[in-house]
């Protein structure tokens, strides 16, 4: 009932948490094609980057976006369950940010960005210069110089890549666990910790950790992933336009 008594819906706005039961089967059909997709690239394409010549290197353009084709298959789950289901992605996630996502994500996202560049040069300090390269050096040096495969790598990783894990993590996997009524921080540092060895990057796990409690700090203040998909982009926007401009 609405305010004078009529009948009346939930507004759109607002994630349908009735459909979170099927939230677990969603988040490991997301994990499951990733690993798939990725021990099948592994397979068929072992040591195919280094037939080419230097001078070829730019037909390699193409292949670079194959890195993140295992990514996509993160949200393929989260999203084929919430339209077969739920209610769809809109209902289920609260996906399309509104204002206050924005608001509240920028906030997040630019503590999320603090939080990971301290911790970074805190490690580095510590373990005296120590510590792994970034594997976005790695895709720039595939990419043979700034070309426009290289602005849609960027692209992906600004706006696609916190699409899919954000659907995974904050959406499937949050929704799951709220479902079965786990407490609130608890799921806050689960998906951080889930998120932070995700991205198998063990000398970032500290870093990303921290990083995943501030992005999952928007979707619990507002209970929609549309704030932790801005924040998630928010974060990322420093490594796309890095990935962009440090290659020469």
């Amino acid at each position: 009932m609405d305010e004078q008594g009529q009948p009346g819906t939930p507004p759109l706005a607002e994630p349908a948490r009735a459909a979170a039961h099927w939230g677990f089967a969603a988040f490991f059909a997301g994990i499951g094609g990733y690993y798939l997709v990725t021990l099948v690239l592994t397979a068929t394409l072992p040591g195919r980057f280094t037939q080419f010549e230097s001078a070829g290197r730019p037909v390699l353009g193409p292949l670079l976006l194959l890195a993140f084709l295992p990514n996509l298959f993160l949200g393929l789950g989260p999203l084929v369950a919430s339209w077969w289901k739920g209610a769809g992605p809109a209902r289920d996630f609260g996906l399309l940010p509104t204002w206050r996502d924005v608001r509240v994500g920028l906030a997040c996202g630019g503590f999320s960005l603090f939080a990971g560049w301290s911790i970074g040069v805190l490690l580095y300090l510590v373990h005296d210069g120590a510590v792994g390269g970034s594997p976005l050096d790695d895709l720039g040096a595939l990419a043979g110089g700034r070309s426009v495969w290289l602005a849609l790598a960027a692209l992906f990783l600004l706006l696609g890549a916190p699409l899919t894990e954000e659907l995974l993590v904050r959406g499937a996997l949050w929704g799951a666990l709220a479902h079965y009524r786990v407490p609130r921080l608890a799921i806050l540092a689960l998906t951080a910790l889930i998120f932070a060895f995700l991205h198998e990057e063990s000398w970032r796990t500290l870093s990303l950790f921290a990083q995943g409690v501030a992005i999952g700090w928007a979707r619990m203040t507002t209970g929609r992933v549309g704030a932790s998909l801005v924040a998630h982009g928010a974060n990322n926007l420093l490594p796309a336009v890095y990935l962009f401009f440090s290659v020469s």
